[in-house]
């Protein structure tokens, strides 16, 4: 792994250095960017620089394939769902005292909107075979 050093007075970079050009409608440039660790660790390479390499490639006019298509529907639904049992007056409670039961679990889901999710999925796929 490369080990950068900077000038004098310069102690690190931090964000894009180089950004794409959008010439042709929205297509993906070279970018190099530079990141700065801020946690306290025992490691003293901070710094570390990624390039991009430029790419052009056009998606809107593939065809979707069926697993992509009923995974975006899934999406939607469930989504539809979480927001809707969200603002349910009736499931709040309940939700609340079964979402704090299962949170100190092992496979429990840490976020009310992960375990939310994870109900209404579960309902969409039964729902749906």
């Amino acid at each position: 792994m490369a080990v950068v050093t900077y000038s004098p007075g310069i102690d690190y970079v931090q964000g894009s250095l180089v950004k794409a050009k959008k010439k042709d409608g929205h297509r993906c440039g070279e970018y190099l960017i530079g990141t700065h660790r801020t946690a306290p660790t025992t490691n003293p390479n901070c710094t570390r620089l990624y390039i991009r390499k430029g790419e052009t490639y056009d998606q809107s006019n593939r065809q979707l394939s069926q697993k992509e298509t009923a995974t975006r529907a899934m999406f939607a639904a469930v989504s539809t769902m979480v927001a809707t049992r969200r603002k349910s007056l009736e499931h709040i409670a309940a939700d609340k005292q079964a979402f704090d039961a299962q949170k100190d679990l092992p496979e429990g889901k840490k976020t009310m909107t992960a375990y939310l999710w994870a109900v209404c999925k579960a309902q969409y796929e039964s729902a749906q075979g």
